[in-house]
């Protein structure tokens, strides 16, 4: 695909639902009493395969585009699937499935494409093999044999919202308090709406304890915009000359928040309005102007906050004066691709100094940048991060894959040119 480049981007858009939010809410509404009505819901790749695994167990869901209704069957209702689940190109869906899988009475089995069968699953499987937990196999296909799962006091080793969570959900199933100690904290949305279904889960600083459960209780469930899509033209309003974007309804939990606060650092000229809270869930509207960008330094406890939108902080760096260090983000290896390499040779086909290190990136912004044939990786991140990058570059540039975009946000071009309009 051609990368059609705009002269400028102004306007409103409304980005997708939350991708992590939608992925929770089928699941626990899955396992909750009573019906689950979701508002919003990303109906990306992503999070269709979470909606077909969890139908493959027993569960009436129904779509009517972006609200969605699941008839939970409790903790114990699911069935077993009648063959292996498929997750696709979602490792959140993959590794969160774990956790529930384990305590289960029955036996199954996950696995998804060809980029989730080379992603580790080892992180997950460990913890959980401690809690009693039966799974074979650290990439997919993944074994499971449920079984009687006990309560476990865990330090975590890295951040990782899914690994606590998947923890989170074997707790419900134990037969004693799970304990987690994080080392940094990571997005909290599970521990938000499974308080709200009224599980037995407190949160002290970095410290979570689940309780055992008997039940869920359904709740309603009203997904806010994505900020890790909502990030792609926040980038783009403060790069682009003579620029104004507004990204209504978007949600911005403490948790997700780092990108707002590092293009806050790098200069950007952002502003949050109407902030109000849905469902537990901190929502605001984002407004970016047209900014002249500073090199900064990203790492420590920051990088949880904002490990999905640092592709296109990159971006942001190569149209910035001065370096930009991104330290401390060896999750990027393990992600839909191996980020950080994906980033430092796509961003060096096209003039960028840039340099990979064992846990980031150096770049040196400000130097011209000029078209290239770009490689995705079938990462959804990468195409949308490198459509943005592509308006700065001199000369036409290409994508080999648009489509994977789909995976997260499945109108992103057409919103993306409606704002050059």
């Amino acid at each position: 695909m051609i990368i059609r480049k705009i002269s400028k981007a102004s306007g409103t858009v409304r980005v997708p639902g939350d991708k992590s939010i939608s992925h929770r809410a089928v699941m626990l509404g899955s396992l909750a009493e009573g019906t689950t009505e979701i508002t919003g819901f990303l109906k990306g790749a992503d999070c269709l395969s979470t909606i077909d695994c969890f139908k493959n167990m027993g569960i009436d869901i129904n779509i009517n585009g972006e609200n969605v209704t699941v008839s939970g069957n409790g903790l114990y209702g699911l069935t077993q699937p009648s063959g292996t689940l498929y997750t696709g190109n979602s490792g959140t869906a993959t590794r969160l499935l774990c956790g529930i899988l384990a305590g289960q009475s029955f036996s199954s089995s996950i696995t998804g494409d060809a980029s989730i069968q080379k992603r580790p699953m080892g992180r997950v499987t460990k913890p959980l093999s401690l809690m009693g937990a039966k799974i074979e196999n650290e990439y997919c296909p993944l074994y499971i044999t449920g079984t009687k799962l006990h309560g476990i006091d865990y330090k975590m080793p890295v951040a990782s919202a899914q690994v606590k969570t998947a923890i989170i959900l074997a707790g419900l199933y134990a037969d004693g308090d799970t304990k987690i100690h994080e080392i940094e904290k990571s997005r909290n949305h599970t521990e938000l709406m499974l308080g709200a279904m009224g599980a037995d889960i407190t949160a002290d600083g970095l410290d979570i304890t689940v309780k055992p459960a008997k039940s869920l209780s359904a709740v309603n469930v009203d997904v806010p915009g994505d900020i890790s899509s909502a990030a792609f033209f926040m980038v783009l309003g403060a790069i682009m000359p003579n620029s104004c974007i507004t990204v209504t309804n978007v949600g911005v939990n403490p948790t997700r928040t780092g990108i707002i606060d590092v293009l806050k650092d790098m200069g950007a000229d952002i502003t949050l309005e109407n902030m109000r809270t849905s469902a537990g869930e901190s929502v605001a509207d984002i407004t970016v102007r047209s900014s002249t960008l500073c090199g900064t330094t990203v790492g420590g406890d920051i990088i949880p906050r904002l490990i999905d939108e640092l592709p296109i902080i990159a971006v942001a760096a190569a149209s910035a004066e001065g370096e930009t260090v991104i330290k401390d983000a060896q999750e990027l290896k393990v992600k839909e691709t191996n980020r950080i390499r994906a980033v430092v040779d796509e961003f060096t086909k096209c003039g960028i100094d840039i340099t990979e290190t064992d846990d980031g990136m150096i770049i040196k912004g400000g130097k011209a940048i000029h078209g290239a044939d770009f490689k995705t990786y079938g990462d959804h991140r990468m195409a949308m991060s490198l459509t943005v990058l592509a308006q700065m570059a001199d000369g036409e540039s290409t994508l080999d894959d648009s489509d994977c975009a789909r995976v997260s946000y499945p109108m992103f071009f057409d919103d993306f040119y409606k704002l050059g309009e």
